[in-house]
């Protein structure tokens, strides 16, 4: 009997492997082939996010998904080009002169439920530059977006790929969201003009930059507090990641949409990098096998919370209307899974202040201007005290050792 038991364990063991093999594959064939310099950048409104759109719409179809967009999978909508993402989004029913198309995608598995998870990623992108490009040269460049957001793409296709391994008391309403990078435009037209009833929508996970799972395998996830079961499960299923929690239901992602119609959200975030908004954001940067234990963990948490019914909906702090505007920067790349005290720098950007004073990666900023940094909030607090052309000091701490230098805010 004991050999029996062994060799079902074996048995299993060889399956969860070869799975995980063959997850880990088809991931980075799908982010490979929706940032490949074939796609240009995946922009909204154009031909290269149609063509990223169709492609994602045939996999939707060899997944079995239930098409429930308003023509088959997709779910056009026409809005006004140059958006400004701080404003309400402005949509039109015809397409005319300063008016671009964009193009949802959007599918289904039906378990009879009274009640739909809904699971949502952008695949849109910079195309070749422009508006939100980090970029600085002065050629147009392909901009792939492999972290951002082919990343969360392929990671909606995996778990739509292991649906036999969710739950049944819940249905799952997979979404490609197009005008992310606009300002949250396929997501805010989606709550608008849901293809299915939002009153049943129990809760939404997004994925949008959760390519890059560093050596410490620390995950962001964002939205913990608008359910009161979420930090718990959270918690309970994790055995290999350093999370790294934020209440907040408002982000600069598509949960955001679905929080501001009462529905709990969860989103997953990897973190910034030097490559964000930049041509360098390519696939081979990537770390899949870090994908595929996000996917696993996500499975889990789905899984635990399938009998609890319908989730409570929480309101939390806006933390986007608290945070103080600034004029300034040094150019860094903050470290936003960094949970100790201060503000660690995550990358320097080149030509900027901090690479001309010698502040570098894994500095920990502590003090700017006189006031004490001990989290992001007080960072940017600090730097909403100066303007251009102020001299001010910045002290760092660098693997232990405190060093200050004076700076001239240009």
């Amino acid at each position: 009997m004991r050999k029996l038991f062994f060799l079902f364990g074996l048995l299993f063991f060889i399956k969860a492997c070869h799975s995980s093999k063959d997850f880990n594959k088809q991931i980075k064939n799908d982010v490979r082939i929706l940032a490949s310099d074939s796609m240009e950048g995946r922009k909204t409104g154009t031909k290269s996010e149609k063509k990223a759109a169709n492609y994602i719409a045939n996999r939707f179809t060899e997944l079995k998904l239930i098409p429930k967009g308003t023509d088959l999978y997709f779910q056009n909508f026409i809005f006004k080009l140059n958006t400004d993402p701080h404003e309400e989004a402005e949509f039109s029913n015809i397409k005319k002169e300063g008016y671009a198309e964009g193009r949802n995608i959007v599918g289904f598995i039906d378990n009879k439920s009274k009640q739909t998870i809904v699971i949502g990623a952008h695949y849109d992108h910079l195309g070749f530059g422009g508006e939100g490009s980090l970029y600085r040269e002065t050629t147009l460049a392909v901009h792939n977006g492999a972290d951002d957001n082919a990343s969360g793409v392929a990671l909606l296709l995996n778990l739509a790929a292991r649906s036999n391994e969710l739950g049944k008391a819940n249905n799952y309403l997979f979404i490609a969201f197009s005008g992310e990078e606009m300002g949250l435009l396929g997501s805010n037209y989606f709550t608008k003009n849901t293809t299915l009833n939002k009153n049943t929508f129990n809760y939404m996970i997004n994925m949008d930059m959760v390519g890059r799972l560093n050596e410490s395998n620390t995950l962001a996830v964002y939205g913990v507090g608008t359910s009161p079961l979420f930090k718990q499960t959270l918690s309970s299923n994790n055995s290999f990641f350093k999370l790294v929690y934020n209440d907040s239901g408002i982000g600069p992602s598509d949960h955001t949409s679905f929080y501001l119609i009462d529905v709990p959200v969860l989103h997953f975030f990897t973190g910034q990098h030097t490559d964000y908004h930049r041509p360098s954001d390519d696939a081979d940067h990537l770390n899949y096998e870090g994908m595929v234990q996000i996917s696993n963990y996500i499975v889990s948490l789905i899984n635990d919370l399938d009998d609890n019914g319908k989730m409570s909906f929480r309101k939390t702090i806006n933390e986007s209307e608290e945070t103080p505007r600034f004029s300034v920067s040094l150019g860094v790349v903050p470290d936003y899974l960094f949970d100790g005290k201060g503000m660690r720098i995550d990358g320097v950007s080149e030509g900027k202040l901090a690479q001309s004073i010698g502040l570098k990666k894994g500095d920990i900023v502590i003090s700017l201007g006189g006031s004490s940094v001990s989290n992001m909030m007080e960072y940017m607090k600090a730097l909403s005290k100066h303007k251009k052309g102020d001299s001010s000091s910045v002290t760092i701490d660098r693997s232990g050792i405190k060093k200050t230098f004076l700076i001239t805010f240009n």
